[in-house]
């Protein structure tokens, strides 16, 4: 097997760019990924055994248990983003400190069982949400406190499905290359 290299091991499918233009396809694929992440999730990681899950994806890198809490605690923060938008004028977000929440106990320790049935719940709302933007909606911003960038609710869609693909692929790319099979 070719070896991969570390840039490769943690952008598995590349970064997030966001395009100029957005049709009515690209929008309803990002949404489908969304609809169809807890149940992609749940598929590739409910087999693996708790030394498995506590594997690093890569080296240095986040065990597929923090992957999946990770995954969880990401996707709440953005669902809360997209309702402050609709809710409020251009809101400063209240940004989190991912690699803190990854140390804490709950990302270490708890079942994967508890994300993985956060993020169905949490994603039948997003979902239903998403399907019901106008497109004035869409072009609803928040504004990021890094460097105070204002994101759409568009672009911050984009930036959630290839978040969930992003992860996955980490978690593919480990199973791959360890061999595990699946049932």
């Amino acid at each position: 097997m070719e070896e991969s290299t570390l840039e490769e091991l943690k952008y598995p499918i590349g970064h997030f760019v966001f395009p100029k233009m957005v049709n009515d396809v690209t929008l309803s694929d990002w949404i489908s990924e969304l609809e169809a992440l807890p149940t992609r999730l749940e598929d590739l990681v409910v087999h693996l055994s708790e030394q498995q899950l506590n594997t690093p994806y890569r080296p240095g890198g986040w065990t597929i248990r923090q992957l999946v809490h990770h995954i969880g605690d990401s996707h709440h923060n953005s669902y809360t983003r997209f309702k402050w938008a609709l809710t409020e004028d251009n809101p400063i977000i209240k940004a989190y400190d991912e690699k803190e929440w990854s140390k804490l106990s709950d990302a270490n320790n708890a079942p994967i069982i508890l994300s993985l049935n956060y993020l169905k719940a949490l994603h039948a709302k997003l979902v239903y949400l998403l399907k019901g933007l106008s497109k004035a909606d869409l072009e609803r911003v928040y504004i990021h406190p890094d460097g105070h960038i204002a994101v759409s609710l568009l672009e911050n869609i984009g930036k959630y499905a290839w978040h969930g693909n992003h992860h996955l692929a980490h978690i593919e790319g480990i199973i791959d290359r360890k061999g595990w099979s699946c049932p």
